[in-house]
């Protein structure tokens, strides 16, 4: 039972939540992080983290609060940091501000956080709540501890299909599945994420540009799976690589003049140990951990998204379903791979929305691991 000091612990810290997505897009590879400050029994101050390298939640609402924050009580979505970074520690700004209460949604996993600065809070007398909301925390940062706990970034599969579950016609045509609006949606994603990646046979068969427009806040590194650096150097991709950056993933004993030619593009080449004859998205996506990326969208194809979905690397699905049909037993369906055996395998998706798009069905969720 919940009394009417958590009730109302959670409804601010629900409004914190609500601030701190906000950031989302920005701060990356930062969390998402919002804050609100009570005192008086009003809000008096307010604070999310906008843009990585910038100010911190925790400073912002400081900053808005300024003298009313003294014997207030402070409610952030994220432990506060106590380590020197690219701004001060928080925890030190909180208690020079003289809050007397602090609610954290949840702990930090970060290596020079992970519970240093509730312990520096408490140490200095500071009466510390952790816990208000921290399922619905934990998911909004689900991308950013990911990569802080396993060093792979955040992987969203996303594809097109006609009703009856074809990528493309038998001939490879799929320009388009979907709609206007559901493109849009699609151009909107691309603006977040910092990478997108499709395999050789994609970059081939649709000559893509994988820029999202209007452009988003980010501008996403394109990744084409290609061992041999076969990519054409007439391709979207290459012809447009000084203005948006392109990387090829490619084997360590791909032709070195294919190699040469892309790099004469503006491409980057990223030699990886072959898993077989074909590239090792599992190492790729280690790479890109070490990179810092946080958020990485796959567009297939078909063999691509088996890949990811048998090696369980896929925690988010964004699938439009168009109400077009076009049959065919050699047209491609969006995952292909070995696939699971029973139907009581198959992969659930939890927090599942499911939007009207002119038409199209548009689903989106995050797969269930375990």
């Amino acid at each position: 039972m919940i009394d009417d000091a958590s009730a109302r612990d959670h409804a601010l810290m629900n409004e914190a939540l609500a601030l701190a997505a906000r950031g989302e897009g920005t701060v990356e590879p930062n969390p998402m992080v919002g804050c609100l400050i009570v005192a008086g029994g009003r809000v008096v101050g307010r604070g999310w983290h906008q843009r990585f390298g910038g100010p911190h939640a925790e400073v912002g609402a400081l900053a808005e609060a300024a003298e009313a924050a003294r014997g207030g009580t402070m409610y952030v979505t994220l432990e506060p940091c106590c380590h020197h970074g690219k701004t001060p520690p928080c925890v030190d700004a909180i208690l020079q501000a003289g809050l007397r209460r602090v609610v954290v949604a949840m702990r930090d996993p970060f290596p020079k956080v992970d519970g240093g600065g509730l312990g520096k809070l408490r140490a200095a007398g500071v009466d510390v709540v952790l816990g208000p909301l921290a399922e619905e925390a934990e998911s909004l940062n689900g991308p950013y501890l990911k990569r802080v706990r396993t060093g792979r970034p955040w992987v969203i599969a996303k594809w097109a299909m006609t009703l009856d579950g074809k990528l493309a016609s038998r001939t490879g045509s799929s320009q388009w599945i979907s709609n206007a609006e559901s493109r849009a949606i699609v151009h909107d994603l691309r603006g977040r994420m910092d990478a997108i990646i499709v395999g050789r046979g994609t970059a081939a068969a649709d000559d893509p540009l994988l820029t999202a427009r209007p452009p988003g806040p980010r501008i996403a590194t394109r990744i084409v799976l290609d061992s041999q650096a076969t990519l054409a150097s007439d391709s979207q991709l290459a012809r447009t690589a000084r203005q948006a950056p392109v990387l090829v993933a490619v084997n360590p004993n791909a032709d070195p003049a294919n190699c040469q030619r892309l790099r004469e593009a503006g491409c980057e080449l990223l030699p990886l140990d072959p898993a077989g004859r074909s590239i090792s998205l599992p190492c790729l996506l280690d790479e890109l951990g070490r990179r810092d990326f946080t958020n990485v969208l796959i567009e297939g194809g078909s063999r691509l998204l088996g890949s990811a979905f048998d090696d369980q690397l896929i925690d988010e699905v964004h699938a439009f379903v168009a109400p077009k049909l076009i049959g065919g037993s050699d047209a491609p369906s969006p995952i292909g791979g070995r696939g699971l055996e029973p139907m009581a395998a198959a992969r659930n998706l939890d927090d599942v929305a499911i939007r009207h798009l002119d038409g199209d069905l548009y689903i989106s969720g995050r797969i269930r691991h375990g």
